[in-house]
């Protein structure tokens, strides 16, 4: 623990010690403050708010852009794909009942996984401290260090 909070103390630390970023994440997941859990990640289906109304954490800096996006696409296409081939191999039905089975359940899928990804992947730049959330960072882990006892190490005698 001493090792970290000199790593703190000197700047070097990547991370809040407060929040891991699993638990980071699975908050952004569920469409949480990263910060605090509690407050509400989007206004909107895929506007993120400004700043948490829980804890006041500054959203502003996010820039997820098509990334989630794409992770929905890879993530559904794995799952999707070899469902379909597997009906068809197993039972080949008419193309009017695959477009009737597998449209509606990409559709759903993708609209359903977008904003929980995109949520986890805003909640990954603010605890990496990526683009502005780099001086919100520096705030916390100084906030950390500062509530945190300072170790004395014992002088070594030569």
């Amino acid at each position: 623990m001493d090792q970290q909070l000199k790593r703190v103390r000197r700047g070097f630390a990547m991370t809040d010690p407060n929040v891991s970023l699993t638990t980071a994440t699975l908050r952004g997941f569920a469409m949480k403050c990263p910060c605090c859990g509690k407050g509400r990640l989007f206004g909107r289906f895929l506007k993120v708010v400004d700043h948490c109304s829980a804890c006041g954490e500054d959203y502003t800096h996010q820039r997820a852009d098509d990334f989630p996006a794409y992770l929905v696409i890879v993530v559904v296409g794995h799952l999707i794909v070899p469902a379909i081939l597997a009906v068809e191999v197993a039972y080949t039905p008419p193309y009017w009942l695959h477009f009737l089975i597998w449209l509606p359940l990409t559709l759903f899928s993708s609209l359903a996984l977008l904003q929980p990804t995109k949520g986890a992947i805003v909640a990954l730049q603010w605890h990496s401290g990526m683009h502005g959330f780099e001086r919100a960072r520096q705030a916390r882990l100084a906030r950390a260090a500062a509530l945190q006892p300072v170790p004395v190490r014992a002088q070594l005698k030569a």
